[in-house]
């Protein structure tokens, strides 16, 4: 049985516990038109609370050329959602409730709630991301159960997508250990549909299904990729067993390195398409993966140090209270249909960091801005 040195938990410190109240306001403003997790996190630590920041949007939408300020969802709306949530067994986390996976809390876009079913303990266990493709071969499927089984019997927790292929490979074969299924959709809409007696199966037998999204919400192709991140960031690193190029795995290993987490990679032969993406990933640095034990190995030096928040998170730096409009004239006139970082439009502009944040801020709020991975912006 494999074994990472040391104690294979995580430092779990628990410290918030939202009321009611502003568990709904949480609800209400992340429900709001435009307002995604990373304009959350702006918005509630420039203005201090979500119902303050509520109260704000239509001005700041306002100033960053909206004809009319967009859908604000209301408190019976938020209400509404609770319960029809509670009667699935589903709980509205925030991050740094006891539940939240720690890691995930801190990614700078965390979802700033996240809907819960099954055992949170699972939740707070140390994480091996295991995806890949949907069409996987025999031997994929094969070796990604292999994995999930041994890294389970070395007290990991398997997270995956729920998706065909490896993802159900990986998930079925730890169900009795401990998995969790990152969700696309809500928690009310399963994909793909035949998949549903396995989630049944990983919540009968203490594991976990989270997701960001609304009850009803069929999964598009665009929430994919945010699932994705939301896989990546909960781990301690993600096994890519099998990926084309350009497949959805490869994304959850990019962002996997955005994150800061590990990469890892299983080879194949030269002469299968569904191995060319993780023979690229190996090719860029990527560790090999040959068996469980690579991975445990690997991530035992992580877990000898507990999770460590960054010293200065972007969004907490300050705000313009109001940015005057040769500023804001200058910096949209930087900004177009190819993304741009931030840093770039700081320099360019001239102008305060505070001053961009807030002008950027306002557009995105107005509908006009698109934020990518890698602090990149454009507009729409």
């Amino acid at each position: 049985m494999l074994r990472p040195q040391g104690d294979a938990v995580d430092a779990i410190n628990p410290s918030v516990e939202l009321t009611e109240a502003e568990r709904i306001d949480r609800l209400r403003l992340i429900r709001s038109d435009n307002v995604g997790p990373r304009t959350f996190n702006s918005l509630v630590a420039h203005f201090g609370s979500a119902r303050a920041a509520l109260e704000r949007l239509p001005d700041l939408a306002r100033r960053g050329g909206a004809s009319r300020s967009g859908r604000i969802c209301s408190v019976d709306e938020a209400k509404a959602e609770l319960a029809a949530s509670r009667k699935l067994g589903m709980s509205w986390l925030a991050p740094g409730e006891d539940g939240y996976p720690e890691r995930l809390a801190m990614i700078d876009d965390a979802p700033p709630l996240l809907a819960v079913r099954g055992d949170t303990k699972t939740l707070m266990r140390p994480m091996i991301a295991i995806v890949g493709s949907r069409n996987a071969s025999g031997a994929g499927l094969k070796f990604a159960g292999q994995l999930a089984r041994e890294l389970g019997e070395a007290g990991f927790v398997i997270i995956s997508g729920l998706a065909r292929g490896v993802d159900q490979a990986a998930h079925r074969t730890s169900v009795e250990s401990g998995t969790i299924a990152v969700l696309a959709g809500g928690h009310d809409c399963i994909y793909p549909p035949e998949h549903g007696d396995l989630l049944v199966s990983i919540l009968d037998r203490e594991g976990a299904a989270i997701s960001e999204m609304p009850l009803g919400h069929e999964p598009r192709a665009r929430d994919f990729p945010r699932r994705n991140r939301l896989i990546s960031g909960a781990a301690l690193g993600v096994v890519v067993v099998e990926a084309a190029h350009r497949s959805g795995s490869l994304i959850t290993a990019r962002m996997a390195a955005e994150q800061g987490r590990e990469v890892f990679a299983v080879p194949g032969s030269p002469l299968d398409p569904r191995a060319a993406g993780t023979n690229d990933l190996i090719k860029q640095g990527a560790t090999l993966v040959t068996e469980a034990a690579d991975i445990v190995n690997a991530v035992a030096p992580i877990m000898e140090r507990p999770p460590m928040h960054p010293a200065s998170e972007p969004d907490s730096e300050p705000f313009e209270s109001d940015p005057q409009g040769h500023d804001r004239e200058q910096i949209t006139s930087l900004l177009g249909p190819v993304p741009i970082s931030i840093d770039d439009l700081v320099r360019m502009s001239g102008a305060s960091p505070a001053i961009v944040r807030t002008v950027l801020l306002e557009l995105e709020l107005a509908g006009r801005l698109e934020r990518h991975g890698g602090g990149l912006v454009s507009l729409l």
